[in-house]
């Protein structure tokens, strides 16, 4: 059964916020393969103008895909998540992430389409720190694949 249209432009609350630690974006940067300097060495950080240690790029998934669960997860919305696969993620950041950021997510479904009986969802993270700049948009879409005709 395809999603309900009048989803679209939903807003979730801001979740609780993430306190980014040094320890949390060096195992990321670790896990990733990246070795950048400026992940793990304040000195590093502060020579390219950053206040302490930055984050990846991709370091915000961790965020706002747990924010994007409480969108798959209510039952309002109906999707069936062990039908879901991940079809992609996109970043559009004011700034990037740094080590004592207190950050919220604000998820919006920003769109559902239906292709060939799967469920196509895009939900956006707007991601603020604990002034409430901007920091980090996050797209992810979600397939719902189609249930196979018994």
């Amino acid at each position: 059964m395809a999603l309900d249209q009048s989803f679209v432009g939903r807003s979730y609350p801001p979740t609780p916020p993430y306190e980014v630690g040094r320890e949390k974006i060096r195992e990321f940067a670790d896990a990733v393969g990246d070795p950048h300097p400026a992940y793990t060495d304040q000195e590093a950080a502060r020579a390219l103008g950053h206040p302490d240690v930055i984050a990846p790029p991709t370091f915000a998934f961790a965020i706002t895909y747990r924010a994007a669960g409480v969108v798959v997860q209510d039952p309002q919305l109906g999707l069936d998540y062990d039908r879901v696969v991940h079809r992609e993620q996109r970043f559009a950041y004011t700034r990037p992430v740094r080590a004592g950021d207190r950050l919220a997510v604000v998820s919006t479904i920003e769109s559902i389409k239906s292709l060939a009986g799967n469920d196509i969802l895009e939900i956006r993270g707007e991601v603020h720190d604990q002034a409430g700049e901007h920091v980090v948009t996050a797209w992810t879409k979600l397939v719902a694949r189609a249930a196979e005709e018994a």
